[in-house]
């Protein structure tokens, strides 16, 4: 069979397409530092496989765990477990591509459109950055995009089995992350794309309505299996952590919305970024009188979400967003495909559309330091606590120690109970016999009692911190500075370090003597009061 020079191209640069859109999201995958929520789903995915009564555990802390289970299979074929998490999120950014191509051909049957919104997701600094990192919002915002496919389909041509695909992909974002039900939410919409009657109350409104009642029956028919788990009920409270209630907007509407607009602006203008927002008002602008009706349910699944976390969101960071910006690139394709242009002009203004974000993924992937990363998400992810640089190096440096003598207990203090530590070090070693992680606390003043004793027991004894948890430095507390691996420049210039340290026999001495003090200073006190 004889493929028509059309059909070529389409299959070519759809190829072509997620070919870039996969190599973004996985060339140089460890080129961003572990982060804390990524060490933590990794850690649970780890013990999920390990113990099969432990599947829900991500319940614990109040997350939906369909994210934590997708990693598990991929533990088993790379060695590295953060590369396996964040694969994960990979392959769900190039399933988004493969979505929001689908849906674009969809409403406006035509496949230029169709691959230039592809296009223009996949090499986006906004997706690439998050579809890089072992987090759950790539998941999430890909099963939401499908949801709105099927969603689509189903109004369009009042059909049950995609009606049941919609539920399916509505279940899945549930499943993932709580912010899944504003695909819910916004289902509704769809109405504006269905060939209804002039008579509201027609046949047709009638089955639309019973089609989107088979997609919430489904979607949280699948939501349930999580009251499998014990602590199902956690989701809830741990909800309340991150929203205020809804009467938040009758006695404080303008806190925290007028911070939160402000943000919003930055991050889609820096990481969308401008060059598609633009083009997305083009076509808003020109295409609004022929395509309203389209425009209706892809405005409200960006502005429906966005308005709501801006008003309620305690917790606020881009991440939280990704799920929102897919109609963007929809409408962004339709504005530069809207204005009749000569071939030549087209590769043109495409170029000026697109070269901003393929030079952002440049940075990311070589030197993300040097990206332009708005305020907060370049603190969490390069300069802070939250960023794990070093824990990886951390962890070959102890696993060569074990080697060197197998028999030898190795025992490594780090700062915190939960997160980039101790999980980042642990998701490397917890599998290594002789080897024990645990947590020390975030102020560390003294060398920790369980570190005194492993050292006393002659045990080899390490400690791994940030800088800004030493309140006294190392060396006063007998500490052996082994390495010390820095973290990217903060504006003030400080640079905060991760500080892999060697518990001495120093150590235990200058330990002992304080202690000592510190019971002598007690037994003067129990003195004087008597």
């Amino acid at each position: 069979m004889k493929i028509s020079n059309f059909k070529f191209q389409i299959l070519f640069f759809g190829i072509a397409i997620l070919g870039l859109a996969l190599f973004l999201r996985i060339y140089n995958l460890l080129s961003i530092p572990i982060f804390a929520d990524e060490a933590i789903y990794v850690r649970w995915s780890q013990v999920m496989r390990a113990v099969s009564t432990l599947r829900f555990l991500p319940l614990s802390d109040g997350k939906q765990p369909l994210f934590m289970w997708s990693v598990i299979p991929f533990l088993k074929v790379f060695e590295d477990p953060l590369i396996a998490g964040r694969m994960v999120s990979a392959l769900s950014g190039t399933g988004s591509v493969i979505g929001i191509s689908v849906l674009t051909y969809i409403l406006f049957k035509s496949w230029k459109t169709a691959l230039i919104a592809g296009f223009l997701y996949a090499v986006s600094p906004f997706a690439v950055f998050f579809e890089r990192m072992a987090l759950a919002d790539a998941m999430l915002s890909m099963f939401g995009i499908w949801s709105m496919v099927f969603a689509v389909l189903t109004a369009k041509y009042l059909r049950l089995d995609t009606a049941m695909l919609a539920g399916f992909a509505s279940g899945g974002a549930l499943l993932t992350k709580s912010p899944g039900i504003f695909f819910l939410i916004i289902l509704p919409a769809t109405i504006f794309l269905a060939n209804l009657p002039k008579r509201l109350l027609s046949l047709t409104f009638i089955k639309l309505v019973g089609l989107w009642i088979v997609v919430g029956v489904i979607g949280y028919g699948l939501y349930n299996i999580l009251r499998l788990g014990p602590e199902f009920h956690m989701i809830a409270l741990r909800n309340q952590d991150y929203v205020f209630p809804l009467s938040h907007a009758l006695t404080n509407p303008w806190d925290p919305l007028q911070f939160h607009v402000k943000e919003i602006i930055e991050w889609f203008w820096v990481l969308v970024p401008m060059t598609s927002l633009l083009a997305a008002v083009v076509a808003i602008i020109l295409g609004w009188k022929k395509h309203w009706r389209v425009f209706l349910p892809l405005l409200a699944w960006l502005l429906a979400p966005l308005a709501i976390q801006a008003e309620y969101a305690k917790v606020f960071t881009a991440r939280y967003l990704l799920f929102t910006i897919p109609p963007l690139f929809v409408l962004a394709a339709l504005g530069i495909t809207s204005v009749k242009l000569k071939t030549k002009t087209f590769w043109i203004v495409l170029a000026l559309v697109s070269l901003p974000s393929l030079y952002i993924d440049y940075l990311f992937l070589t030197a993300p330091q040097k990206a332009p990363l708005p305020r907060v998400e370049r603190s969490g992810y390069l300069e802070l606590w939250t960023a794990g640089t070093g824990i990886r190096e951390v962890a070959q440096f102890i696993k060569a120690e074990h080697e060197k003598d197998p028999n030898t207990q190795i025992v490594v203090g780090t700062e915190g109970y939960f997160g980039t530590l101790p999980d980042g070090l642990m998701i490397y070693v917890a599998d290594i016999p002789k080897v024990v992680v645990t947590g020390v606390g975030l102020s560390i003043s003294t060398v920790s009692d369980p570190l005194y004793e492993a050292k006393k027991a002659g045990n080899k004894v390490y400690l791994v911190a940030n800088t800004s948890r030493m309140e006294v430095a190392p060396e006063d507390l007998g500490y052996n500075v082994l390495a010390s691996f820095p973290k990217a420049t903060q504006p003030s210039g400080k640079v905060e370090s991760l500080l892999l340290l060697e518990v001495t026999k120093k150590s235990l001495k200058i330990t002992e003597d304080a202690k000592e003090k510190a019971r002598k200073e007690q037994q003067k006190e129990d003195v004087n009061k008597k």
